[in-house]
């Protein structure tokens, strides 16, 4: 009996982890053969199944929405999917914040293990840096504070990591200029640009208006709306070859991952990653009851259907190159209508992102915690500042892009509205990758969830 492809990604999801570990302890990690190791497994993970997933995305989103919006009757059901989509996904992202925000305030991270060892160092660093700004400037750190913390932004700047140098580009923007530079201007973008560089909101917005334009117009658009209905079937049959590949390249993920990172990266930081996995638990647990409750769909069903896209997700750590599975899984195995998964799904992969939004309230907590009262964080976590960090974490998540990292980009929005320095970020680049994960798939089950939700009040609504 042939195996099912969803028990071969896990055993290799299983057996990447096992070589991962093994090649770490074989390896010297500064050597050559661990080096050109690495680079072949991310070659066949990422560059070829990552790179070949993105490059249906685009395609697949202008497809998909285009079928899905001409399929549905009248402008007053398009209006209502639409509406009942950003509903759900507005309040999932709201409790998903809220559940993180609790969680960290009641485990407080920032206070245990190795949390305190980081205090400690960066106690002794900023002793050193204020003997260091006396001997270049002539001046003292305490008497000449504005000075000083001018002086010090820009010397932790030096030397961080490429990760680093992204975020800090945008740490001076607004909420304002976050809206207008993520949000609004990617979806007024050339449409052959945004199909071009995959930005999802242009592809999206000018899909919604493509759709539209096609159900005024009629008969005469019929030739238009048979093309993306095809387009999207073809776009399915090739992301179904695609998986047969899955198994090995999730293999190699998962492999150099784990040789990459170890599991040392638990030492200093295992409360901080045990509560973002807690807290992602639990809202794991509330999407399924509202999958139960409101979507009426056995969770036993529902995470069976959609354990490809899961595994996919947690793999590759982008919702974006999970988008073509997670279609195929949701209207093959949960039984949802194209028109519902083809809005729904698109739009859940570019704004739904509850892992992310619920992992950057906790980071900028742990951090606070940690780092609170030293000379350049004077926030103190009071009821205003956690406001703050609740309101700007779900606005974040909205503009966080759909590829790995993406939330560490977004997180400086949440930082920066309380003063945290985002030099502090980097302390939790370590294990970002492997917290990456979990966020990721969660995100994707967030959007199956939601698909699962539309689709029963669509189908009781038709009856």
């Amino acid at each position: 009996m042939r195996p099912r492809l969803h028990s071969l990604i896990f055993v290799c999801m299983a057996l990447g982890v096992i070589a991962g570990l093994l090649l770490g302890l074989v390896e010297d990690k500064s050597g050559e053969g661990f080096t050109t190791t690495i680079r072949w497994l991310d070659f066949v993970g990422k560059t070829l199944f990552i790179g070949a997933l993105k490059m249906i995305i685009a395609p697949l989103i202008l497809a998909s929405i285009v079928a899905g919006v001409t399929s549905i009757p009248t402008f007053h059901d398009a209006g209502r999917i639409g509406i009942r989509t950003l509903a759900y996904y507005m309040i999932t992202t709201t409790i998903a914040v809220a559940v993180g925000l609790a969680l960290v305030l009641i485990i407080r991270p920032g206070d245990r293990g190795g949390a305190e060892s980081m205090r400690a160092q960066r106690t002794a660093q900023l002793a050193e840096r204020r003997v260091e700004f006396q001997a270049e400037t002539g001046l003292d750190a305490a008497a000449a504070a504005p000075q000083y913390l001018t002086w010090l932004a820009s010397r932790e700047g030096r030397g961080q990591s490429e990760q680093y140098e992204r975020v800090v580009a945008k740490r001076d923007r607004s909420t304002f200029d976050m809206f207008v530079d993520d949000i609004v201007a990617p979806m007024l973008d050339n449409p052959f640009h945004a199909l071009a560089t995959r930005n999802s909101l242009g592809i999206i917005f000018f899909a919604l208006l493509l759709a539209l334009a096609c159900a005024a117009m009629g008969a005469p658009a019929k030739p238009v709306v048979d093309f993306f209905q095809a387009m999207n079937l073809v776009i399915l049959k090739i992301t179904q070859w695609l998986m047969a590949f899955s198994p090995i390249a999730v293999m190699c993920l998962m492999a150099s991952l784990t040789a990459t990172q170890g599991p040392e990266v638990f030492e200093t930081l295992g409360w901080y990653c045990g509560t973002v996995v807690g807290g992602i638990a639990i809202h794991v647990v509330i999407l399924l009851t509202i999958c139960a409750l409101v979507g009426r769909m056995n969770p036993i069903t529902f995470l069976r259907g959609i354990r490809e896209a899961w595994a996919v997700a947690f793999a590759t750590r982008s919702s974006a190159a999970t988008l073509p599975v997670t279609v195929r899984c949701v209207t093959e195995k949960l039984g949802i209508s194209q028109k519902v998964a083809n809005f729904t799904l698109p739009v859940g992969a570019t704004v739904n992102m509850d892992g992310t939004a619920l992992y950057e309230g906790v980071a900028v907590i742990f951090l606070i915690q940690i780092y609170g009262g030293m000379d350049d964080v004077g926030i103190t976590l009071a009821g205003g500042a956690i406001l703050v960090i609740f309101i700007t974490a779900v606005l974040a998540s909205v503009g966080a892009a759909a590829v790995p990292d993406a939330g560490l980009v977004t997180m400086v929005l949440v930082a920066t509205a309380v003063h945290l320095p985002v030099y502090y970020l980097p302390f939790i680049f370590a294990v970002d990758a492997l917290l990456d994960m979990f966020r990721t798939s969660t995100n994707v089950m967030g959007d199956a969830v939601g698909a699962v939700v539309v689709d029963r009040f669509e189908r009781e609504g038709a009856t």
